[in-house]
């Protein structure tokens, strides 16, 4: 099923083609330069862009990162053709691996609240709704942006 998913760090070249499966699968906004998001990932060490590959193609991603206590992952991609795999669990694991190995025990994700699908996967991994409320604040100087 999912045997021929590999799993590594995001390269150079990978780049355009990453945030190409990021626009495909609907997760950039235009307030966030996925460009930008990578770059600050790959700058840190507490946090990385990992990619699956099948047969060389990219077809999987994850952006992992934690801040010394608590776990993030961010655009969580399987290509549109290749769902319903195992894609989505492997890197999810991956994510997860890379966290323990770091020293992390929880790991905390964001999803937002109209996207079904992405709820009932996270669900069926095993992962809870939070009692936390999340609050937001640009520092940059930006207006609230729109809530989706």
């Amino acid at each position: 099923m999912s045997a021929s998913l590999v799993i590594d760090a995001v390269t150079d070249a990978d780049v355009e083609k990453v945030v190409a499966l990021w626009q495909r699968c609907g997760l950039t906004r235009p307030w966030n330069d996925p460009h930008a998001d990578i770059a600050l990932a790959r700058r840190r060490d507490n946090s990385a862009v990992l990619v699956g590959r099948e047969s060389g193609a990219i077809v999987a991603t994850i952006m992992v990162g934690h801040d010394g206590h608590r776990g993030w992952v961010y655009y969580v991609a399987v290509d549109p053709d290749c769902q319903k795999r195992g894609f989505g669990r492997v890197i999810m694991a991956a994510a997860e691996d890379w966290l323990r190995a770091a020293g992390i025990s929880k790991l905390q994700l964001l999803v937002r609240r109209e996207n079904a699908k992405a709820n009932a996967f996270y669900g069926a991994l095993g992962f809870e709704l939070s009692t936390s409320v999340m609050f937001q604040k640009w520092l940059d100087g930006r207006a609230t942006m729109p809530s989706n």
